[in-house]
């Protein structure tokens, strides 16, 4: 009897950055190893879309409709090149009105896209219909998704197989357009007894010939199991990702797979020693980027608080970036009871994002102290129905702080209806910024707004994390050719205190000691600026310190503005989130201590006020 081939796409070069390196990879360190899987044999690729859109803008410095070109080029003419959307959200945290999702569609297809991964994260259905169809229209195949995961132990009423048929259900019902099925576990925590079951009544429910896919994570230490269950259950494919970007928070490897398929029914469709090279090439390829620890590993409390393996690290190197790691351990926990009372929306982007937002806020100010914005227009229904109502308490505390009323519009007409979103909206921007009016640059500005517009004019800023050599080189002389070709600037240490070799490393404003990352400003402290600091006369002026480390995204006031207690002074950007800072009395603004820009740590004094 001859083996059943197993297909596979290669999320490595999108997922699996996303799962390693928090999305932030330069397209030039990785093509060279696109072109060795290429010739490899494999033709599926993830190319695109989800984070790795808003990353580049955001980390990188660079135009994502330009990697996709840049990719295609490399992958060849005949290569399926898939991308990744969220429905009604396409690309970013923010669900878009309608010209902007069939834009979304027209661009991915212009740029040499091939296939879209569409998922909606609440599993409502109203999200998929207009974006599926206009992915359709654009000539690019649609393959829809019913996402999937495990609730926390305990929570009963969604997430079963029962609840995927029904959504599959929907789906056919709406009679949205497809070319596959994709049943998406982007936490990894959906057994694979689950998995099996949900795919066993999929194939009976769809029509004979159907492609079914299924996709998950190493997260949870379950996927090469949920992966086999779901070909046992009729799968025609899984996903598969290649060193060092695989296992851990991302996909099973491509070589693990394979061995361990040996001697089954099954047989992966590779070349396994071809692929073993192409792993070298990869490994290589991101030597100098830093490799968070917690992306290789399997997390035992994913089932209870699941974070999916895409959104894990992107969170800890912003975690990283602030300073507050050490929050880490205790976020992941409050995640679960988040999960809880959040209504049961799939933790996969955007979801994912609202409830580890509404998990930092609930640590870091106490629980339900304040609700994160998007979080709480998720439980109000601004992103789309909840697969069950989420905890009244917490709906109410979210009406109450967001001054909104809870809805049952669809998102889609919610959006169209807003003056801020759109074409014209971005149109207008872009003219206002002086900015040529492309397709390109309106998609752009509408997907990441005041990024999008810095990258536009050439402010954008570099956030990618690489490792620096020259201490490795130091210990090693004979690498020291190696380490000069490949400094990227930063000045390496090592300060010895109380006998404890400790490191240190400067670049730019941010320095490292140990495994902790600072933003710091340093500049000498001038006579001039003791005799102003000296001249200030004591009085009552009240400090308003900041409660988070972030960074200063506006500037809402100026000295000798008048202000009363509540009003907002201030706006920090956090974790992804803009956190406003209010005065805590009324009085006359003496000093603002920051600019725009600016990072600043907890407890740092923002503004002074005279009362």
């Amino acid at each position: 009897m001859s083996k059943k081939k197993v297909n596979f796409m290669c999320t490595a070069f999108r997922d699996g950055f996303q799962s390693v390196y928090g999305a932030r990879v330069f397209t030039k360190d990785f093509l060279p190893a696109v072109e060795a899987a290429r010739d490899a044999g494999i033709t599926w690729f993830e190319a695109g879309g989800g984070a790795r859109f808003q990353s580049l803008y955001f980390y990188c410095n660079e135009d994502a409709f330009d990697m996709m070109d840049a990719f295609r080029e490399t992958a060849g003419p005949d290569a399926n090149l898939q991308t990744l959307a969220r429905g009604v959200n396409v690309v970013g945290l923010e669900s878009q009105s309608s010209d902007i999702v069939k834009l979304h569609a027209d661009l991915f297809k212009k740029h040499g896209m091939t296939t879209i991964r569409n998922f909606d994260a609440l599993n409502d259905v109203n999200n998929l219909i207009y974006s599926g169809k206009c992915i359709v229209q654009a000539g690019l195949k649609h393959q829809v998704c019913v996402t999937l995961m495990e609730l926390p132990p305990g929570c009963v009423g969604a997430h079963d197989a029962e609840f995927y048929a029904r959504t599959l259900q929907q789906i056919l019902d709406a009679e949205i357009p497809f070319d596959a099925v994709c049943f998406k576990d982007a936490s990894g925590t959906a057994v694979p007894s689950k998995v099996y079951e949900t795919i066993k009544q999929a194939r009976s429910m769809l029509p004979a010939g159907t492609f079914i896919h299924f996709h998950t994570h190493e997260t949870a230490g379950v996927s090469v199991l949920a992966n086999k269950a779901a070909l046992d259950a009729g799968a025609d494919a899984i996903d598969l990702s290649m060193a060092p970007c695989s296992g851990g928070t991302c996909q099973p490897d491509i070589l693990v797979m394979w061995h361990a398929l040996r001697g089954s029914d099954y047989e992966l469709d590779v070349a396994v020693e071809k692929v073993r090279e192409a792993e070298e090439v990869f490994k290589d390829c991101m030597s100098d980027y830093f490799l968070p620890p917690e992306a290789t590993a399997v997390e035992p409390l994913i089932p209870w608080s699941p974070m999916p393996g895409g959104a894990l690290t992107a969170n800890t190197q912003m975690l990283r970036d602030n300073g507050i790691m050490e929050k880490y351990p205790e976020i992941i926990l409050a995640m679960s009871d988040v999960v809880r009372k959040g209504g049961y929306g799939t933790s996969v982007t955007p979801v994912s994002q609202f409830y580890f937002q509404q998990a930092f806020n609930n640590v870091m100010f106490g629980p339900w102290k304040k609700i994160a914005e998007p979080y709480g227009k998720m439980v109000l229904g601004y992103f789309g129905k909840t697969p069950v109502d989420p905890d009244p308490d917490v709906v109410r505390l979210a009406a109450e702080q967001l001054k909104l009323e809870p809805t049952t519009r669809p998102a889609l007409e919610i959006n169209d209806a807003d003056p801020s979103k759109g074409i014209a909206a971005a149109t207008a921007v872009l003219e206002n910024e002086g900015l040529p009016v492309t397709d390109e640059n309106i998609f752009i500005t509408a997907a990441c707004k005041e990024k999008g517009i810095k990258f536009l004019k050439g402010e954008a800023e570099v956030g990618v994390r690489k490792v620096d050599r020259s201490a490795e080189a130091a210990k090693d002389p004979t690498a020291s050719k190696v380490a000069a070709k490949r400094q990227t600037g930063p000045a390496e240490y090592t300060v010895t205190v109380d006998g404890e070799d400790i490191r240190m490393a400067f670049e730019g404003d941010v320095v490292t000691v140990g495994n902790r990352v600072f933003r710091v400003a340093i500049r000498p402290e001038t006579a001039t600026a003791l005799q102003q600091q000296a001249a200030k006369a004591p009085g009552a002026v009240t400090e308003v310190k900041s409660q988070m480390p972030g960074a200063v995204f506006k500037q809402l006031v100026q000295p000798g503005d008048h202000v009363h207690s509540g009003e907002p002074i201030l706006i920090l950007e956090a974790m992804k989130m803009e956190m406003e800072i209010q005065s805590t009395v009324d009085g006359t603004v003496d000093e603002v201590c920051v600019a725009v820009g600016d990072h600043v740590t907890t407890g740092q004094v923002l503004v002074t006020i005279k009362s």
